[in-house]
Order: structure tokens, then C-alpha cells, then sequence
């Protein structure tokens, strides 16, 4: 069983489409934690509304290559359209951060809310 922390973001119906995505992956993996969302300011395009941003921890029998198509997947399902503008609005944003105790992510280095998050799922995680 894999041990993945996704994160999950959204300015668009944001409690909506992140309980959705939630209801999703509850059907087909492990809920094991869920931080808190928060609001945050965008990232590399500031003319759109701000983001509520958090971060769940499963557990999933996929390996990471299907686990990363099945979220993409979940992403169109759930309305996202993705533009030229890759720091643009979206219904839903789903990321691996953290594989089986690595981080594959590097923004949560770089992002606060991203490595706070996180470490509300995963507290023990080496970061």
C-alpha cells in the first residue's frame, strides 16, 4: 500500500469542488488525514480570486503513474480546464506532494501553506 499526500487547491466554487474531489477519493483510496484549507493569495497570477488550499493523506494500492492519471482524470471530471495560463483559475487542482515519504513536490519548499499542510497530515515527515 502506498502512503501519498495530495494537494488540493481550488478559486472556483472552492468548498464545493474540494468536497467532491474529497468524495472521489474516498470511493477509491484510503482517507488516512486531512489538514485544514486555508485561504490563499494566487501565485504567479494575481488578477483572479483567491485559493483555498490543504492537503489529504491516503493510503492506495495505485502506483504512481496510475495514481497520477486518476487524478487529472478527477480534475476534468470535476470541470478543470487547463489553459495557456498554468498559474490560471481552476475548479480543482490535485498534486502528488509526498510519495511513500518522499517529497516529489518541490513547491513545498518554496510555498509555507503547502509545507504547513502537509505537516498536519504527515507530522512525523522529514522535511
Amino acid at each position: 500500500m502506498n502512503r501519498v499526500v495530495i494537494g488540493l487547491g481550488s478559486n472556483i466554487r472552492s468548498e464545493e469542488n474540494i468536497e467532491k474531489a474529497r468524495q472521489m477519493m474516498r470511493r477509491r483510496h484510503r482517507l488516512v488525514a486531512e489538514s485544514a484549507f486555508i485561504e490563499t493569495e494566487p501565485v504567479g497570477y494575481s488578477d483572479q480570486p483567491n485559493f483555498l488550499n490543504g492537503a489529504v493523506l491516503i493510503e492506495t494500492a495505485m502506483g504512481y503513474e496510475e495514481l497520477e492519471d486518476w487524478l487529472k482524470k478527477t480534475e476534468r471530471t470535476l470541470g478543470r480546464v487547463r489553459g495557456e495560463n498554468k498559474y490560471g483559475p481552476r475548479t480543482i487542482d490535485l498534486d502528488i506532494v509526498v510519495w511513500n515519504g518522499k517529497i516529489v513536490d518541490p513547491d513545498v519548499h518554496a510555498r509555507r501553506f503547502l509545507r504547513d499542510a502537509v505537516l498536519a497530515v504527515w507530522p512525523t515527515l522529514n522535511i
